[in-house]
């Protein structure tokens, strides 16, 4: 693999999860749709891999792919019976099929099942042995860079969901569904301060059991029922050899322990009068964790020495259980024909009642805890829509949300806690229908939180932090929308959104202030009957400003932004009787930037500043269907991409240049590649055939 390649990686922001999964399957970009009673079977090629744009939808690697959808339907209107089978991508990984049975309006039962591919992006060098099983060997010392096996990680979830629908009188129903999914593969990890590249093992079991009895009769509606999971992990602890010619050193980790949670629900609504409904919600729910701790438990471990063994006076179990109680109104109302207003209160309790115990002991003295996390929140909201003379209306609203937190009363602290948060949210709107071809809205929102003082870890540097999510925020935001249509063929929508925040607190540390602002088109023409053209733009931009310590007499100021564009246009149309065809272009790109500054020192010579990430993503997206006969089509695709980054996330830059990131010091030698230009072509055909 060629050092460019081992020089780049992609780093995930907002933006870039956005575009994943706008671009994730390739096949449901093409746009298929099938009719009821109809069948496509085909096959498709990849002209190269593609580890960035295949990480969802099982197709990662260069080659051919089976195509394979279905929608089947038989109705029996003597016995109102329904029957139903749809498949989608039945020829990938990314597949999906469900069988319906139902008689309207009195039972129905239905099976899914769906599997759900996620392969890592990148390929890691490694000489770690074991990959995929609980027990790892490192080697020490570290191999040559590059010397190692190259690996793919990822993970695969297979899911079964059964449903039942029972009708038991009038206005009476019962559904229940319960869901298995088991998940396999492995997932990348680390282990110590060197760090070492590391593997978990996945091997889990995530069960969902849901029962719900719902009424519907005359003005009340009433649904209550039971929602049970299960996280069920058939691996408890990885054990990790670093081994030499000299002697082996074994490490030990612990994976994530079962747990299991039960809640029982009741929802209902009431109509007081025609314009006058309240509504309530109320649930309580237990979550469990009660495995005993894999390396307090397992017999005959063996610890690189008596220092990093777990102290015997440390807990053998967590008995971790929290608790969630939720009680919820609201009333929606029209007391005047042209006043309309809605009232919700809120109450959201979540106890902690683990147990606070001993986890780290200096001799029979604890010095590190578990960390409680009980709140409780408070919110209450009130809206109010006037409609006003020549199509005006104007909403205004008051919403308060309120947090009591628990606050560690054993133990050290290390951030900053506050038991006390206020939030209170003002917001106006007016909106206004202009014409009947233009509608408009604008909207602005202020709010304020603050909270109790802070108590402090007692640290100097430590006090001074002010976390994100208990300082003092002032948020202001401003939205603007437009709907146009000059005419009945031609439609645009305008979207401007401004948002500024404004930190504050009791120490200097942290986030300063951030915007971000969004414009946005949307536009849709008709040219005739038979071809439509549709386009879209928007941009994002995010700021923030941030004051962190570089040391006890430095420090430094980041300014953080982030900018993106996104582009699409699309053609649908018929060309004669029998040919369809279609396209679209879709482009993304995003730049982050990292300006940093520093007071009271300057730049060591042995780094450089930090530099400018740009990703970009190109589809072109082609499609022709030709009618063979009345039941039956042949469908061609093409499907271009390209996607560039400039990350650096898994690089160093000593004075030389830049190198590749390696796992450990004396040990390991792993590193990260992946490819920063990858393109690939899809060609794809399809026969779909339709039928009573």
């Amino acid at each position: 693999m060629s050092e460019k390649k081992m020089q780049h990686a992609f780093r995930m922001t907002a933006l870039a999860a956005a575009l994943l999964a706008v671009y994730g399957s390739a096949f449901a970009a093409e746009g298929l749709v099938l009719e009821e009673n109809s069948v496509a079977i085909g096959i498709g090629n990849w002209s190269n891999d593609r580890p960035q744009g295949g990480i969802y939808d099982g197709m990662r690697d260069s080659g051919a792919y089976g195509l394979l959808d279905a929608d089947i339907s038989k109705r029996d209107d003597a016995t109102g019976t329904w029957l139903g089978l749809k498949a989608r991508n039945f020829g990938v990984d990314d597949r999906e099929i469900e069988a319906e049975w139902l008689r309207q309006g009195d039972i129905g039962v239905s099976l899914e099942y769906s599997r759900i591919p996620r392969d890592n992006p990148y390929i890691y060098n490694t000489g770690v042995q074991g990959i995929g099983t609980t027990t790892l060997r490192v080697p020490t010392p570290s191999i040559a860079v590059g010397s190692g096996a190259n690996v793919e990680l990822g993970t695969v979830r297979d899911r079964i969901t059964a449903k039942f629908y029972k009708n038991l009188g009038v206005g009476l129903n019962l559904n229940v569904s319960f869901r298995n999914e088991d998940k396999d593969g492995t997932r990348a990890w680390s282990r110590g301060g060197a760090p070492e590249f590391a593997v978990e093992p996945i091997n889990s079991t995530t069960r969902q059991l849901e029962a719900i009895l719902s009424y519907a009769r005359d003005r009340w509606q009433l649904s209550g029922g039971y929602y049970g999971t299960s996280y069920d992990n058939a691996n408890g602890l990885v054990v990790t050899s670093l081994t030499s010619l000299a002697a082996a050193t074994t490490y030990n980790l612990s994976l994530p322990l079962s747990t299991k949670s039960h809640e029982f629900f009741l929802n209902g609504g009431y109509d007081f009068t025609p314009t006058t409904r309240g509504t309530f919600k109320m649930s309580y729910s237990t979550a469990t964790q009660d495995e005993p701790i894999p390396t307090s438990t397992y017999p005959g471990l063996v610890w690189p020495s008596a220092a990093q063994a777990p102290s015997p006076l440390a807990p053998r179990n967590l008995d971790g259980q929290l608790d969630t109680t939720l009680v919820e109104a609201g009333l929606t109302a029209r007391p005047m024909p042209k006043l309309s207003v809605v009232a919700n209160l809120r109450y959201r309790d979540f106890a902690d009642k683990t147990p606070v115990q001993g986890i780290v002991f200096t001799g029979a003295t604890p010095t590190v805890y578990n960390t409680p996390f009980s709140y409780t929140n408070k919110t209450g909201k009130l809206e109010a829509t006037y409609r006003l003379p020549q199509s005006y209306s104007l909403l205004g609203g008051y919403e308060y949300k309120g947090q009591d937190r628990q606050v560690p009363i054993v133990g050290t602290l290390w951030v900053p806690f506050r038991q006390k948060l206020d939030e209170s949210t003002y917001r106006v709107q007016l909106s206004k229908s202009m014409s009947e071809t233009v509608n408009g809205r604008l909207a602005y929102v202020h709010s304020k939180r603050d909270g109790s003082s802070y108590v402090l870890p007692g640290d100097p540097f430590e006090d001074a932090i002010n976390p994100l999510n208990i300082a003092d925020r002032k948020r202001d935001k401003i939205r603007a929308m437009v709907d146009w249509s000059p005419t009945e063929k031609l439609g645009f929508q305008f979207a401007i959104e401004d948002a500024k925040d404004d930190y504050s607190g009791q120490g200097p540390y942290g986030l300063q202030d951030g915007s971000a602002k969004l414009y946005a088109i949307d536009a849709n023409y008709a040219v005739n009957s038979d071809w439509q053209i549709n386009a879209w733009y928007s941009r994002d931009e995010t700021e923030a400003n941030e004051i962190t310590q570089q040391s006890a007499t430095v420090t430094k100021y980041n300014d953080l932004r982030e900018t993106g564009d996104s582009f699409g246009v699309g053609v649908r149309g018929k060309v004669s009787g029998k040919l369809k065809l279609g396209g679209d272009v879709e482009q993304f790109r995003s730049v982050n930037k990292y300006k940093q500054t520093l007071a009271g020192g300057t730049l060591a010579a042995t780094l450089v500043p930090t530099p400018d990430i740009t990703n970009t993503m190109l589809r072109i997206k082609l499609f022709a269907q030709y009618a063979l006969n009345k039941s039956s089509d042949l469908r061609f695709s093409v499907i271009h991409e390209k996607w560039s980054t400039g990350d650096w996330s898994w690089l160093l830059f000593p004075p030389s240049g830049a190198t590749a990131f390696t796992y450990g010091t004396t040990t390991d030698g792993t590193t990260v590649l992946t490819d920063p230009q990858q393109s690939s072509t899809f060609l794809g055909i399809r026969y779909i055939y339709r039928f009573n």
